[in-house]
């Protein structure tokens, strides 16, 4: 099979796609003929080698593949040769074949496509977790969604909606303000104005009545991150996602006692691992709102898996409306 590797980390353009052996699969694990590969913020971290978690090298990055299982281990009952699958990984799902955890491999309702499933991996969870879990979200409250026209960011929008919400989605164009509207905001959030730091906390305070929210979702940190920390509402939740903007906040800690708000962060990858019975509780209510048409992942583009580099690059420029993804040859068998 073919896999792209990373033997020195560095620039996606720098890896090159490689003739590699099937990869080896234990009693417990699931080994899956990959037709669509997710692309996430992530990966370009993997590959320049500065994420929290790196494997030995070489290896494969990604996180998300769906595909047809071609084989399994011995103890797995969850799912069969021939199924239809998404499976969620640390590293290896840039590449023809992958092998997961029976556990992190989930069978796909038939009505949706692999693209889809490829690109509902780690944004969905990771939004569903920032929402539900660490938010404490409850029907009914408004959510502030910054980054919405991002992977993870339209994922919460459409989630949030989806379970009743009224959702603010923080974007810094006209074309990220058209999809998030189209996904399901109720009113747009300008992060391009003048003077972020008290304007974010007007345009909350407008369309709130001067309440404010109950949940702020934040992908993106810096400057954002402290505005909208200040358009909390009373007991308001704030979740810490990424920091695709670049700088790592400070949090006063006294603003937090004043105002008797919550933050709090998230690294799905350890759900993923201390309690995937949890994980797969949730990724079952996504996959019902998916066929109950309350959410659906909005593929910008597909790539074929050469040109991987091409993808990489839209999502470091910030130029992907939802997500991308990859395919391989066996996607247009």
């Amino acid at each position: 099979m073919r896999a792209i590797l990373i033997r020195e980390h560095g620039e996606p353009e720098t890896l090159k796609i490689e003739e590699v052996p099937t990869p080896k699969f234990g009693d417990d694990d699931v080994l899956i003929d990959v037709h669509a590969i997710g692309v996430n913020y992530p990966d370009l971290l993997v590959i320049s080698g500065q994420y929290q978690i790196l494997p030995a090298r070489p290896f494969s990055p990604g996180k998300d593949a769906a595909g047809v299982v071609a084989a399994v281990g011995r103890k797995v009952k969850s799912c069969k040769p021939g199924d239809r699958v998404v499976a969620q990984v640390e590293s290896g799902a840039y590449a023809e074949q992958l092998v997961a955890r029976a556990s992190n491999t989930f069978v796909m309702p038939d009505s949706m496509p692999f693209t889809d499933a490829a690109a509902m991996g780690l944004v969905y969870q990771t939004a569903h977790f920032a929402l539900v879990e660490r938010g404490q979200y409850q029907k009914g409250e408004t959510v502030l969604v910054t980054g919405a026209g991002g992977g993870v960011g339209l994922a919460a929008v459409q989630i949030a909606k989806g379970l009743g919400a009224t959702v603010l989605a923080g974007v810094r164009n006209d074309e990220h303000a058209k999809l998030a509207k189209a996904n399901g905001a109720d009113t747009i959030i300008n992060l391009a104005a003048d003077n972020l730091h008290e304007s974010l906390r007007q345009q909350v305070y407008g369309v709130t009545g001067g309440r404010g929210v109950d949940v702020v979702l934040d992908p993106l940190g810096g400057d954002v991150f402290d505005a909208a920390l200040r358009a909390m509402a009373w007991r308001g939740r704030m979740v810490v996602i990424g920091f695709a903007a670049g700088r790592i906040p400070v949090i006063k800690a006294n603003y937090l006692l004043v105002k008797n708000i919550l933050v709090s962060g998230l690294q799905w990858s350890d759900y993923r691992e201390r309690d995937p019975e949890w994980v797969r509780r949730v990724q079952d209510e996504l996959f019902a709102l998916y066929t109950d048409g309350k959410i659906k992942p909005n593929v910008m583009r597909s790539f074929p898996m050469e040109e991987f580099a091409t993808a990489l690059a839209l999502v470091k420029a910030g130029k992907v409306q939802g997500k991308v993804v990859l395919t391989t040859p066996r996607a247009k068998a």
